[in-house]
């Protein structure tokens, strides 16, 4: 099947042979008919499979008709880097529409985003903290909107935005087009679903099966010993772009600044830094500048980049859906990849489950010097689990000035103290 088959506007169809799109991925295939036909979609789809495409390009083909410089089509997304991926990838589809997008989200100033939606745009890509708070300030109205992405509902039940969501769509009129696309589908997601969506389109691919296209390899390997194990490996193996996970943001940060220090081009994307270095870090690892990026889970959303050929399991996901989203970094556009994570006796469980999914067992590998002795973790554990010893504090000595050559059964006590003590008696007395 050919683009050519959707029968886009010819300036559509110059932005999608400027992005080098040439057949369309299932979910593209599935979704864009209905999308353009105007019905609301549910759609269920890993990530990596090209779904911002599925409902970018069937909104620009409706945004063509119509007024201009006003808000008309409104994507709401989980993280900051999840809506700048969005906004780059409308300015490449829509180039030559004349179709303009922002991306709006926390961390930054609100004053430009403010007005550049004056100045006239009709997507608009946002965060949903920033966007209320736009809102409510009565920066711009949502009353034009015809239409309504929520991408990766899932995450953004996982950040707790549920209820920003529903503030949200309040705003908005009740007459529009909603889309609605999520990795997973929990409980939650299924409800709101239900309540904004009218007689949905329902697309499902595969959407909670590994991308085919990577390998998965299992090292059990001791805690103490990861970091040198991955430095190990990084060393053998040619990793030409390589994405580390991890399950803290203190972890992120402390084993990109390890990584660093031992000469490798690393750098970290986590919750706790700003706007500007988590974009400096994102940029770097799309450009070359670092070839290794450690992230966390949630700041991992939106790192939509090109050619990852390794994905590390730094520490072992809570769950397998996690263990999806992250290897569904590399291995896209049909190219190989290969994932690796990093187990102790402890995970076992987590990686039957993930095994389940997988539909096969990873490979097991092992690198030499880094045989895994479960005593290892044991003892780690207890050294971990041990009550901290607080130092004692030694008390003050008493100095010469103050000590009384008087005692009494209950030790040495000070002349001042003394007098108090008298005067006390003084008066209780005089009472």
């Amino acid at each position: 099947m050919s683009f050519k088959e959707f029968n886009f506007h010819p300036k559509i169809t110059a932005g999608i042979e400027a992005c080098g799109f040439t057949t369309p991925t299932p979910i593209q295939k599935e979704a864009i008919p209905p999308i353009l036909e105007g019905r609301d979609i549910l759609g269920l789809a890993q990530t990596g499979t090209g779904k911002t495409a599925a409902f970018v390009l069937p909104l620009l083909q409706r945004l063509l008709d119509g007024p201009r410089k006003r808000v008309r089509a409104l994507i709401v997304a989980p993280t900051r880097e999840l809506a700048e991926q969005i906004h780059d990838d409308i300015s490449k589809m829509a180039k030559q529409t004349g179709l303009r997008s922002i991306s709006i989200y926390g961390g930054v100033g609100k004053h430009p985003q403010v007005r550049a939606i004056r100045n006239g745009v009709e997507i608009i890509v946002a965060c949903p903290g920033r966007l209320l708070d736009l809102l409510n300030d009565r920066a711009f109205s949502l009353n034009a909107v015809e239409a309504l992405v929520l991408d990766e509902a899932d995450h953004m039940f996982d950040k707790g935005f549920l209820p920003d969501i529903r503030r949200i769509i309040k705003q908005l009129p009740v007459k529009r087009q909603s889309l609605v696309f999520s990795a997973t589908m929990p409980r939650e997601i299924r409800h709101l679903a239900e309540n904004i969506l009218t007689n949905p389109a329902t697309v499902q691919i595969n959407h909670t099966q590994p991308v085919l296209s990577i390998s998965h390899v299992l090292f059990q390997v001791a805690k103490a010993k990861k970091t040198s194990l991955l430095k190990s490996i990084i060393q053998e193996k040619e990793m030409s772009s390589t994405l580390i996970f991890t399950r803290t943001k203190h972890k992120a940060k402390s084993l990109a600044l390890h990584l660093q220090k031992e000469g490798y081009s690393a750098a970290s994307i986590q919750g706790n830094l700003s706007q500007q270095k988590r974009q400096q870090a994102l940029n770097g690892f799309k450009d070359g500048t670092f070839k290794i990026l450690v992230a966390t889970d949630i700041a991992a959303r939106g790192i939509d980049v090109q050619g990852i050929s390794h994905v590390i399991n730094y520490d072992v996901p809570d769950t397998a859906e996690a263990y999806t989203h992250r290897t569904g970094r590399t291995g896209r556009a049909a190219c190989t990849g290969e994932a690796l994570i990093f187990a102790g006796q402890e995970d076992n469980k987590m990686i039957s489950v993930i095994e389940r999914t997988l539909g096969k067992k990873m490979r097991r590998e092992t690198a030499p010097g880094f045989d895994y002795d479960p005593r290892e973790d044991l003892v780690e554990e207890k050294r971990e689990r041990a009550p901290r010893q607080m130092p004692r504090r030694k008390k003050p000595p008493v100095t010469g000035r103050r000590k009384s050559h008087h005692s009494s059964g209950s030790g040495v006590f000070s002349l001042a103290s003394a007098g108090r003590n008298s005067r006390s008696r003084s008066q209780s007395a005089q009472q």
